[in-house]
C-alpha cells in the first residue's frame, strides 16, 4: 500500500498529460515543446543572477521570483530551494518550500562575505549542496561545500583546502560530492570533505546538472584533450573513459534518460535546446533559442519526473 505522502506527490509533479508548447516569459519569445511521457520537466530556469523563473507544480505556468538569484526544484517535484539575492542579517541562506503544504523554510547556510549557490540535489530528494565562495582581491575563490537537509532545516558547512576557481560541487548517486581537480575529478564525503577517490585525467565536469545518468551507470565529461570528442563517457567503478559521444554542444544540462542527453547545440547562428543520443544525433528539439538569450547567460533547470516513494 503506497502512503499518503506517496499519493501526493505522484499527484504533484507529474508528467504534462498532453504535447504543450509553453512560451518562456523573459526569454524574448523561447517556446519550450514538452509532451506526455517525458521523463524530466523544465522545472526553472532564468538569465544569469538578474532574472529568475520557477515553474508551478501542476501546470504549465512560470513565474518570476524577484527576490531570488537562482531556484531550483527537487527530483520528484516536492521541494524548491532558492537563493536570495541578498544577506540576512549577515547571512546567505537557502529558502526551501515543501510544495506539499505550501510552507517555506530560511535556513542560514554562510556568514557574509562568503556565499553558497549553484545548487545540486541529491538524488533522495532531501539534500542540498551548495558551492562556498568568497571573494579574495577581486577573485572569486571556491572554499568547499554546504549541505543543507531541508526535512531537519539543517545546514552545514565544509571547508576544503586547494580547490581550484572553477570548481563546483555536484551530488553522485552514492550520496558523495564531486568536483572538478586538475584535468579530472575527485569524489569528497559529504559528512567532512575527506577525499574518497580521483579520476585523474577523466575530463571535467560538464555541470551544473547531474552529470550521472539516471542508472548511475555513466558519468558525463568533457573531454580530454587527448581526444578529438568533446563528450566522454566515464566509468565511474574504474575512472576510465569508457565511449565518447560524437557532437560539439555549446552546453550540456543533464540527462535525459539513460541513453539521451539535454544539449544546446549551434544552429544556423543560434542554438537549439535538443535531446541528443550518445551517438551524437539529435532526437528532438525542445526549444529554439535566440543568439541574445544565450548570450544574456541563460540557464534551465530540469527535473526528474517521478522518484521511488520509500515503502511503496
Amino acid at each position: 500500500m503506497i502512503a499518503p505522502l506517496a499519493v501526493a506527490l505522484s499527484l504533484l509533479f507529474q508528467a504534462p498529460a498532453a504535447r504543450a508548447e509553453v512560451v518562456l516569459p523573459g526569454t524574448g519569445g523561447v517556446t519550450y515543446r514538452e509532451r506526455a511521457g517525458d521523463p524530466v520537466r523544465l522545472a526553472a530556469y532564468g538569465l544569469g543572477t538578474k532574472r529568475t523563473y520557477l515553474g508551478s507544480a501542476t501546470g504549465n505556468a512560470f513565474t518570476r521570483e524577484r527576490t531570488l538569484s537562482e531556484v531550483s526544484v527537487s527530483p520528484g517535484g516536492r521541494w524548491t530551494a532558492g537563493v536570495p539575492r541578498a544577506y540576512r542579517s549577515g547571512y546567505d541562506h537557502l529558502v526551501v518550500t515543501d510544495r506539499t503544504t505550501g510552507r517555506s523554510a530560511t535556513i542560514r547556510t554562510v556568514k557574509q562575505p562568503m556565499t553558497a549557490s549553484y545548487a545540486s540535489w541529491a538524488r533522495d530528494g532531501r539534500r542540498v549542496a551548495l558551492t562556498v565562495e568568497r571573494k579574495v582581491r577581486g577573485t572569486w575563490r571556491v572554499l568547499g561545500f554546504t549541505v543543507v537537509d531541508v526535512v531537519s532545516r539543517t545546514a552545514r558547512t565544509v571547508r576544503i583546502s586547494g580547490l581550484s576557481a572553477e570548481a563546483g560541487f555536484w551530488w553522485s548517486p552514492g550520496g558523495d560530492l564531486v568536483t572538478r581537480h586538475g584535468a579530472g575529478l575527485r569524489m569528497h564525503r559529504a559528512s567532512d570533505g575527506a577525499v574518497l577517490r580521483t579520476y585523474a585525467g577523466a575530463g571535467l565536469p560538464t555541470g551544473p546538472e547531474d552529470p550521472f545518468s539516471p542508472s548511475g551507470k555513466r558519468l558525463l565529461t568533457w573531454c580530454p584533450s587527448r581526444f578529438a570528442e568533446h563528450l566522454c563517457l566515464v566509468d565511474p567503478a574504474t575512472g576510465r573513459v569508457a565511449a565518447r559521444v560524437a557532437a560539439r554542444p555549446e552546453a550540456v544540462l543533464g540527462w535525459w534518460d539513460d541513453g539521451h542527453l539535454i544539449a544546446v547545440m549551434p544552429h544556423r547562428g543560434a542554438y537549439r535546446l535538443s535531446v541528443l543520443d550518445l551517438g551524437g544525433r539529435v532526437t528532438r528539439v525542445l526549444a529554439g533559442v535566440p543568439a541574445r538569450t544565450w548570450a544574456a547567460d541563460l540557464w534551465l533547470s530540469f527535473a526528474r519526473v517521478s522518484v521511488r516513494a520509500p515503502g511503496s
